[in-house]
């Protein structure tokens, strides 16, 4: 006979008003949506429920309640509740309190938090650590103790330059809570959700189990958005280097193509940020491809823009206007040859030249007058520059976030000025590899093989 499903952890999350509970939710949940995130004090009014599940396992649920208003006033009023001679502990007191009139009416907001704590089976104390340690939330504190559950506080904000980490773990410790844990809901640490689950089951060693596959859970998901991001940046490099476009060697006819191209690249840029938001479920609107900041400015709505490469230290190749990063190699294949034009034609009815046999179409269309225009190197490594810095944003940004992505300077020498991965050359021999090129053939074995080759190196490299 099997044990049957142990029920869900219960965990209350509870604290002052307007301290960053909903946020925690959000970022614990991965939900930009849950609940209401604001500057506005007391913005939740009503318990409001998250579950996690693991294999359709449920395994926490979490319960937001309304921020505590006045929690000194209530101390003060549940020190009067009892009778003379009596002496009640905190949770006969407490279930005393809830059964009044004063639980409906004055201290509302506070009797649905105790109601919810002494219903699960340990409670979040959220802090704002930019706070100082006020006697009201010492007496919060002690209001809280009376329900007789475990209490975990979170030091939340500890990202921000302003915040009293040291003033509250002493505070903290000299109320007895020793056990606590650093989890900023806006920038979470990585390992974040693992040191909170870690924490919360010293406090309930017989919820141990569900805590461990929780942390496991998180860290499997973890491994695959690295995994699946990387492809999705592998796609978008593939995609562009094997990008081509044949026009006319004439001034105005090129401009137009050069254009077409920049256009098409950019779009193709805006659908991998698109998708990577979507993988690491953030909304469309957090990020854009021309708005994402970097430096001290942006990154420029010009994705060909050579004061963008300039800045990240991207080397320029060669190719036609690669100064300016065009983004046009124009006849990388063609312009290596010396023959003639009699000779070049003779070569490619005969099959004499290996590059002729590879690549006769294009050299035939150079014949007739036409150039070939490419996406430059240089701006192959600037999109991997780009999108690899959002994955790493992306990695430390809770979901409670309301301002938009920062990002760091890139460090990385091997893509601003290394040699590009091999499979981006051999990308640029297969314009049927690219989805900006006509009739494209995407599911090719070797165009799959390709893109894992690519992006296990930018999971390595990351």
């Amino acid at each position: 006979m099997t044990d049957p499903r142990k029920p869900p952890l219960k965990l209350a999350v509870v604290g002052h008003t307007n301290v960053g509970k909903t946020s925690l939710l959000r970022t614990l949940t991965r939900d930009v949506g849950f609940g209401e995130v604001s500057h506005r004090p007391s913005t939740t009014r009503h318990v409001e429920g998250a579950r996690l599940s693991v294999d359709g396992e449920p395994l926490l649920d979490l319960y937001d309640t309304p921020g505590l208003e006045d929690a000194i006033a209530l101390l003060d009023y549940l020190e009067r509740l009892e009778h003379p001679g009596e002496r009640l502990d905190g949770p006969a007191r407490l279930a005393r309190f809830l059964e009044g009139s004063e639980a409906r009416q004055r201290f509302e907001q506070e009797a649905k938090v105790l109601r919810q704590l002494l219903d699960s089976d340990a409670g979040l104390y959220v802090i704002d650590a930019r706070e100082p340690v006020l006697a009201k939330y010492r007496d919060e504190l002690e209001v809280l103790a009376s329900c007789g559950k475990p209490l975990l506080p979170v030091l939340n904000f500890v990202s921000s330059a302003s915040h009293r980490e040291p003033d509250w773990r002493e505070a903290l410790a000299r109320l007895g809570l020793h056990a606590l844990v650093r989890f900023d809901s806006v920038a979470p640490p990585e390992d974040g959700e693992r040191r909170l689950y870690e924490s919360l089951a010293l406090l309930l060693e017989s919820s141990r189990p569900q805590l461990e596959r929780l942390i496991a859970d998180q860290q499997a998901q973890r491994a695959a958005r690295q995994q699946s991001a990387a492809r999705l940046i592998a796609e978008l490099l593939i995609d562009c280097a094997a990008c081509r476009r044949s026009v006319v060697s004439e001034v105005e006819l090129e401009q137009q193509a050069i254009g077409e191209l920049r256009k098409a690249v950019r779009q193709r840029e805006q659908r991998c940020v698109e998708a990577l938001l979507k993988l690491y479920a953030f909304r469309p609107q957090d990020a854009a491809a021309s708005d994402v900041p970097l430096l001290d400015g942006r990154w420029g709505d010009d994705l060909f823009n050579p004061e963008t490469l300039k800045q990240l230290g991207v080397r320029v190749g060669g190719g036609i206007a690669a100064g300016a990063a065009a983004g046009a190699g124009v006849d990388l294949l063609v312009g290596g040859l010396t023959l003639g034009a009699a000779a070049l034609a003779g070569a490619i009815a005969g099959g004499a030249l290996q590059t002729a046999r590879s690549y006769g179409g294009r050299l035939l269309g150079k014949l007739k007058g036409q150039r070939e225009l490419t996406v430059d190197d240089s701006v192959l490594r600037l999109l991997a520059l780009r999108q690899r810095q959002l994955v790493q944003a992306l990695n430390v940004r809770g979901h409670a976030a309301l301002g938009s992505i920062q990002l760091a300077t890139p460090q990385d020498q091997s893509w601003r000025e290394g040699k590009l991965p091999e499979a981006l050359n051999k990308a640029r021999a297969h314009p049927q590899w690219s989805s900006l090129n006509p009739a494209p053939r995407l599911s090719q074995a070797e165009r799959q093989e390709q893109i894992e080759v690519l992006a296990q190196k930018l999971v390595v490299d990351s």
